[in-house]
């Protein structure tokens, strides 16, 4: 995964990553199904023209901030939205086969063990930040929806509705999210939490 503020790949490093080349494929295609120009999908994310347009075009690695203003866009969470650049999840979703994401900027690794399923409202997320590891979204993906996070290993300083909680292992938080979030790993080891996401 490459960070956005990296040059585009050329010569014989020109090659993207798979994921990277169907997720890219993926928001184009959904931003031509709104009808918009890159310049009205800046405008309504806060992202650049030409930030959007690299990531459509594979030619920067997504971080997790700016799918999730994307997510936020078109109205799916962001396990919906990596789901669609994965093949269908079997019933059996076996260890080796769950998608992992990474975010090399922020530190943040993202395996998903339970992807979204057609017919299933809840979906599960392993989530590992590295010490003093921070992720910031500045809006929920789908308003109200409904999370609750569960802390296995590690501490983590979870900021929801501007108050922050310090979660230890074993600790569980629960809440509908409607505004902005901020996770940070306070070290000196890394944070393993379970998400739990529950789709309206």
């Amino acid at each position: 995964m490459r960070r956005e503020s990296e040059p585009p790949r050329s010569g014989t490093d020109a090659e993207a990553d798979p994921v990277d080349t169907r997720l890219g494929a993926r928001l184009s295609e959904l931003r031509a199904e709104h009808g918009w120009s890159l310049g009205e999908l800046a405008d309504r994310s806060g992202v650049s023209r030409s930030t959007l347009s690299r990531a459509e075009r594979a030619e920067i690695s997504p971080t997790a901030a700016l799918l999730n203003r994307l997510c936020a866009v078109y109205g799916r969470t962001m396990s919906q939205l990596l789901s669609e650049v994965e093949s269908a999840p079997a019933q059996v979703v076996r260890a080796a086969d769950q998608p992992v994401w990474r975010d090399d900027a922020s530190g943040f690794l993202r395996r998903s063990v339970s992807p979204p399923l057609t017919g299933l409202r809840a979906e599960i997320v392993e989530g590992t930040l590295e010490p003093y590891g921070d992720i910031a979204y500045d809006r929920p993906p789908v308003p109200g929806l409904e999370q609750h996070i569960w802390v296995l290993d590690g501490l983590l300083d979870l900021t929801v509705q501007g108050v922050t909680h310090r979660l230890a292992a074993g600790d569980c938080l629960r809440f509908r999210l409607w505004g902005p979030t901020h996770f940070h790993c306070p070290g000196p080891d890394p944070v393993r939490y379970a998400l739990v996401v529950v789709l309206p």
